[in-house]
């Protein structure tokens, strides 16, 4: 019974409730014994002045009964000590009935309550032990407002995020195991091509399995670098940055890739824009992955447009684009990690499916907020974000 009591909270809450009602039993005994005599001798007395009026006994009454003295100095056999005897002992009979039928019902009402309150607190108990075991849908029943109620609700919004990190887990398991296998697959096919004479050992040859493995290299560090953002292990330096100046690097670095691929690329920038706080080779890797991402999926004689102007308050830059566009369905995905929007696409064809993903962290990181526009398929996209400006 010590042990119980000890170990689980339902005996502990049903000692508590059982010390209050022996506590409260004790003091209604005690406060009994302590007033009944003067009470006795009050309600004696005004008795026994209302006999007097009534039928003249008087004083003389009063007397006779010893209701003026104490239980001890009435004298033995006398009517007011049979009377208060009599009184007391029917009075403490009807108390301690009181007092038994008092803590029958306290004790079934302490079991009952403390009953309810400890089911929900065992009901998280066993379904954190199946979550630990790896069932992540396992919940539990919320009901009320109470601290208990928002604890199992704040339970089942913890097995959910859980139930929702090991599916990712798991997902980018599949991705990453898909993505690498794709150029080993290729790496592995032509050097064994090479090795039974059936591919020719020409430049061309060498110059694919060059580009597959720099295509696997580029993947690691795509993977690499999104371990660190997501964990946030990485330093930034913040500074006043000029976004015209952050454009012009960009325009010089990726003007080439542009018009080897016949798409037009502009820019758009609002005059006198202040400097935002930022760390510039973030901000150069942020607008890097929207540009070519609008590279890789807008077509041949298309074109994209480098945006930026103040709008509430703060830098919104902008990158759009008249590609492929993106279906509504998709435009919630659109930042998850190896999500693409056509399946059926090579990764020739576009990136790791990773650098939206690290755009997102890198752009919350500072502060700000990006998110995606598009009417729908064919129409083209746009990629947008707002940065605070710099308070210096």
């Amino acid at each position: 019974m010590i042990n119980y009591i000890h170990n689980h909270l339902q005996g502990k809450l049903f000692l508590s409730y059982f010390a209050i009602i022996l506590a409260s039993a004790a003091v209604l005994v005690l406060a009994s014994r302590l007033t009944v005599d003067s009470a006795f001798k009050n309600h004696l007395g005004r008795m026994q002045q209302a006999q007097s009026e009534i039928g003249g006994a008087g004083e003389g009454a009063g007397m006779r009964y010893g209701a003026d003295k104490s239980p001890e100095e009435r004298p033995e056999g006398s009517p007011a000590q049979s009377l208060y005897e009599n009184f007391q002992a029917s009075f403490l009979e009807a108390l301690l009935w009181a007092a038994i039928a008092a803590l029958f019902v306290a004790l079934i009402l302490s079991f009952v309550i403390s009953r309810k309150v400890v089911a929900p607190v065992q009901a998280m108990m066993l379904a954190s032990r199946q979550i630990a075991e790896g069932n992540y849908d396992k919940r539990v029943y919320a009901d009320g407002s109470d601290e208990l109620g928002q604890l199992a609700q704040s339970f089942n919004q913890m097995a959910a995020q859980l139930e929702k990190t090991e599916e990712m887990r798991r997902q980018l398991i599949g991705d990453v195991a898909h993505e690498l296998r794709t150029p080993l697959t290729v790496i592995k096919g032509s050097m064994e091509g090479l090795q039974d004479g059936i591919l020719p050992a020409t430049p061309e040859t060498y110059e694919e399995i060059l580009r597959e493995a720099e295509r696997l290299n580029h993947l690691v560090d795509d993977l690499q670098e999104l371990s660190r953002v997501e964990a946030g292990a990485y330093e930034m330096t913040l500074s006043a940055v000029q976004i015209p100046l952050v454009v012009e690097t960009l325009q010089k670095r990726l003007s080439d890739s542009f018009k080897e691929k016949g798409i037009s690329f502009k820019t758009e920038i609002a005059s006198n824009l202040p400097p935002i706080q930022a760390d510039e080779p973030r901000i150069v890797q942020i607008l890097t992955n929207l540009l070519t991402n609008a590279l890789y999926y807008t077509p041949k004689g298309g074109e994209v447009i480098l945006e930026a102007a103040l709008v509430d308050g703060a830098l919104q830059i902008a990158v759009r684009d008249n590609g492929i566009g993106i279906p509504p369905e998709h435009l919630g995905n659109i930042f998850t990690r190896f999500y693409r929007v056509d399946k059926s696409r090579s990764r020739h064809a576009g990136g790791s499916g990773i650098g939206l993903t690290i755009t997102k962290h890198l752009v919350e990181a500072h502060g700000g907020k990006i998110w995606v526009e598009s009417e729908g398929k064919d129409k083209g996209s746009a990629f947008v974000f707002r940065l605070p400006l710099s308070k210096q």
